[in-house]
């Protein structure tokens, strides 16, 4: 659904030398509703190029497929902000929600599982973020028939540029859970991000998280060390209350061998 807005976007970046900045962020709460954020940041120099660039927008598409549209609004340095977002209410809507956005996010998989006997709940996204054809990526069929071919083609590849010249592509997730892995993705304030190469090379996209019941794993441990620490004392109790009873038997046998000694003694002497 994005991708002819990128299209042509990038492609009118990358000719007049003006970026991009593309931010998606994925965030699911315990019970697996969310929401999908697209911003997208357009410098100074792109709307001092592009004037026409907010009429020219056509959103209509994603609004009847349910994003919600905030903006363009303009930024501190000149430039323009859109946010479009997307509530989800399931694994297989998340994953049909980014598959919309198009590249270089590709091949978009969700899923969300409990165990019945563990009530563990696994959350997991997969993907891959690529660009294998360049700009060509992000247009489709009938674009393409549209237009006769790939918009600004002869331009584009006199120019010698490619979609990393003209923009940046961050992907973010946020999971509820324990992190379990994270193929590829960076660890930034709480969120597993992944940014896009743009240069054809391909990025594993796959991450995966556990919610475990509170006090789950770990309930064990209390009663199990305050077992362990009884056992301990009433081992050290009876080990002392050993020692002490052979102590005194082997004091009592000492003094009753003493005394035997002494009565054979006197007995001599009478």
């Amino acid at each position: 659904m994005f991708r002819r807005l990128f299209l042509l976007v990038a492609c009118v970046l990358a000719l007049s030398a003006c970026h991009l900045d593309v931010t998606v962020d994925v965030a699911i709460e315990p019970d697996g509703t969310g929401v999908v954020t697209v911003t997208a940041v357009a410098d100074a120099e792109l709307v001092e190029q592009v004037p026409d660039l907010v009429d020219d927008l056509r959103l209509d598409d994603a609004i009847e497929n349910g994003w919600a549209v905030d903006g363009p609004t303009p930024t501190d340095g000149g430039g323009l902000e859109l946010v479009l977002t997307h509530d989800v209410s399931s694994a297989e809507e998340l994953a049909n929600v980014l598959n919309s956005i198009g590249p270089p996010l590709s091949r978009m998989a969700a899923a969300r599982t409990t165990d019945p006997e563990t009530d563990q709940t696994t959350n997991a996204i997969n993907g891959v973020m690529e660009l294998p054809d360049g700009f060509a990526s992000f247009a489709d069929a009938d674009l393409i028939a549209t237009a006769g071919g790939l918009p600004f083609e002869e331009q584009l590849a006199a120019s010698g540029l490619s979609p990393s010249d003209a923009m940046t592509f961050t992907y973010r997730v946020s999971l509820p859970g324990e992190l379990v892995s994270a193929e590829e993705g960076t660890e930034v304030d709480g969120a597993i991000e992944w940014q896009a190469s743009l240069d054809g090379t391909q990025t594993n996209l796959y991450v995966q998280t556990v919610q475990r019941q509170e006090g789950d794993g770990a309930t064990w441990a209390g009663p199990l060390a305050t077992l362990a620490l009884i056992l301990l004392v009433v081992w050290v109790v009876m080990a002392a209350g050993f020692i002490v009873f052979v102590a005194v038997a082997r004091r009592k046998k000492a003094r009753s061998r003493e005394a035997r000694l002494r009565r054979l003694d006197r007995d001599r002497v009478t």
